[in-house]
């Protein structure tokens, strides 16, 4: 087979429209290569393992979805996704014949921007579309956002899949059929063929989550606490034993704090619950039994870091391994076939240590692998567990083919206060590592965190010859309670502290020329940078803010219309910190040159954030550009838009601090 021939050929006949921005062509032709976005942004192989399924990007926000030929590597495109407004999430093979898909993307309501998506089905050749989720009617009450997700794959009937559905109260005329009193989510067994529902468990009103064993048993049920009309955080668990219909406590989970249980996956074979749920501050994997003793036994718990969940494989989805991270992602497997095959798959492929095995053929025979590394942004493989046989199926970006780049390394960061800040350190391909234009680049979230691997954002930066470091700051996820601590708004002071501690140690290490130092950051990394900017005026010379919050007050009433806004609200805090802690109100601080970007469709953090804070530094005479990208949201998830915005950060930071 041939495949990778075949589909980089695919992946690369596509022409960009690349702005005419830079002048610089070294800055475009970077721009291009890491500004394009990846290929196989969704995988899957059929039941057989005789076809593949990819999603790749088309020209750009677009996306196009193939069907590929296991024996010949032809790719035959079947559906194409125009993104304006809605973009193709997955799809992965129900039968062999047969797809499901989501799509959706965001659109406005009462002058909100809202997110939608839709479940669907087709034919492998794109033909009979059809909805999976409950038909909408003029007459339903409601706002139907998502109509559902697919729940269990019913590997012993392939025919059909257990749907959790959105229903929606219907009201119409005395005696006809729109008088549908079924309200909230319920579970339905859908026939491909027919789409005729058959119902498995009837909507119920608050339900929130459901979990199937893999074998169409549903056996976990959650409800969301509603009051006045506002999530409160908490859910409430109940289960059902194997041989009982009726539900049974099982557990609450607040979403505030992180504490209680928290359910991953139901596993058949032990009849158990696998669930977090925190040991000395740190989330742990444990088992609980589901026969009703509610017996549990801790299955992983790390000393430094959080569990992070559960491995999965095959259509029954079937619990294999768990995750964590420390210093990069681990997974540790309970099956030793798979511990075995992945460690000998790390030994064949050593620039791709990074071994995920993303799905298989029904009978587990065939297998879909991603490798990746630090300098190498992945390779799909398909595997052949009978033959031994490893097949490249293609690179995850083709445009980066032939470029050595930047491998990373974890540092160390002393805080001021004697803690030690873990962080990402990325050196320029043969430069030596003193005396550098350098970048800090703190993370989103704020709870989240980085990890070692590709990062295309932190590779362009070190491919115009900067040195890059990624600190994970007290705010940051995966460490436990104690690190995350009240989060980085709240905390933001602790946060910010650590970010420009980051700065100040390539200074101190030699790495960083101290007249050369920007800081560049996307969300609360934005918001970092340009509270960083505000607090510690003298260290960066230059800023860079994509779809930043700027004002917290803002923030919180963004959220006003929506069922979070009092989860927002006592995220975000409330007192003078909201001031202190807003770059808009502390512009005059700022005095050094602001680069700034945002989509006008986001849904995160709105448009008018960074709007607003072009207006306050140009009124204070600062520096600033603004660029606004028409119809794109968080994640500026379009080629074009990605090639020029890193065109422009690429000038900026060539000016401000050189390369």
């Amino acid at each position: 087979m041939n495949f990778r021939t075949l589909l980089l050929a695919s992946a690369i006949s596509v022409g960009w429209a690349v702005p005419a921005v830079a002048a610089d062509p070294a800055i475009v032709a970077d721009a291009k290569a890491f500004g394009t976005r990846a290929s196989a942004q969704g995988v899957d192989i059929s039941p057989s393992g005789k076809k593949l399924l990819m999603i790749d990007p088309g020209p750009g926000k677009s996306s196009i979805l193939s069907i590929v030929d296991v024996a010949t590597g032809e790719a035959k495109p079947i559906l194409k996704s125009g993104a304006d407004p809605e973009k193709l999430y997955w799809c992965k093979f129900a039968t062999e014949q047969q797809l499901v898909c989501r799509y959706g993307g965001g659109t406005y309501y009462d002058n909100d921007i809202i997110g939608f998506s839709r479940l669907i089905t087709m034919r492998t050749d794109g033909q009979n579309m059809k909805q999976l989720g409950q038909p909408s009617h003029f007459q339903e009450e409601g706002l139907r956002q998502y109509d559902g997700e697919i729940l269990d794959w019913l590997p012993d009937d392939p025919n059909a899949v257990l749907m959790a559905r959105t229903y929606l109260r219907e009201v119409g005329t005395t005696g006809t059929r729109f008088n549908d009193s079924r309200e909230g989510l319920g579970v339905d067994r859908i026939d491909l063929t027919t789409l005729k529902p058959q119902t498995v468990e009837p909507p119920k009103a608050f339900a929130s989550d459901y979990m199937t064993d893999g074998r169409g048993n549903v056996r976990i049920l959650g409800f969301t606490s509603v009051s006045s009309d506002q999530l409160s955080g908490a859910v409430n668990w109940k289960y059902r034993t194997a041989k009982s219909k009726e539900w049974l406590q099982f557990g609450d989970y607040d979403t505030r704090n992180k504490t209680g249980l928290y359910p991953v996956a139901v596993d058949a074979s032990c009849d158990c619950a696998y669930v977090l749920q925190k040991l000395n501050g740190r989330d742990a994997l444990y088992t609980i039994k589901l026969d009703g003793t509610m017996s549990a036994k801790l299955i992983a718990s790390n000393a430094n870091v959080d569990i992070d969940g559960i491995e999965r494989f095959g259509r029954g989805q079937r619990v294999i391994g768990y995750t964590y991270t420390d210093d990069r992602g681990r997974i540790v497997y309970f099956d030793p076939e798979f511990d075995k095959l992945a460690t000998s798959l790390g030994q064949a492929l050593p620039n791709e240590p990074l071994i995920n095995f993303e799905e298989a053929s029904a009978d587990g025979s065939k297998l879909l692998i991603i490798a990746r590394g630090d300098s190498n942004p992945g390779t799909y493989y398909y595997f052949d567990r009978n033959t031994r046989r490893l097949d490249e199926v293609g690179p995850v970006r083709p445009e980066l083919e032939g470029r050595t780049l930047a491998h990373v390394r974890t540092v160390t960061v002393p805080a001021p206060d004697g803690a030690q800040i873990p962080a990402y350190l990325t050196l320029p391909v043969n430069r030596p590592g003193k005396n550098l234009p350098a970048v800090v680049l703190p993370h989103g979230g704020p709870s989240s965190r980085d990890d070692w691997g590709f990062d295309w954002l932190a590779q362009f930066l070190a491919a115009r010859g900067y040195a890059v470091i990624q600190p994970n700051y007290r705010g940051s996820s995966g460490y436990g309670d104690k690190w995350e601590g009240k989060n980085g708004f709240k905390d933001w002071r602790q946060a910010i502290s650590d970010v420009s501690a980051s700065g100040r140690y390539l200074v101190g290490q030699g790495i960083a020329d101290p007249q050369r130092l920007a800081i560049v950051g996307w969300s609360y990394g934005g918001y970092a940078a340009l509270q960083s900017a505000a607090v510690d005026p003298s260290l960066y010379k230059a800023a860079v803010a994509i779809a930043p919050v700027t004002d917290l007050s803002l923030l919180k009433a963004e959220s006003e219309h929506f069922t979070n806004y009092e989860l927002v609200k006592d995220f975000v805090g409330s007192g003078p910190e909201v001031i202190e802690g807003s770059p808009l109100r502390q512009v005059s601080r700022i005095k050094i040159p602001v680069l700034l970007f945002h989509g006008d469709m986001d849904r995160n953090v709105d448009i008018e954030q960074s709007a607003k804070m072009a207006a306050a530094l140009r009124s204070a005479g600062d520096s600033v550009d603004f660029v606004r990208f028409k119809g794109l949201d968080h994640q500026l998830d379009d080629s074009n838009a990605r090639i020029q915005m890193l065109s422009e950060i690429g000038e900026f930071l060539d000016s401000a601090i050189g390369h």
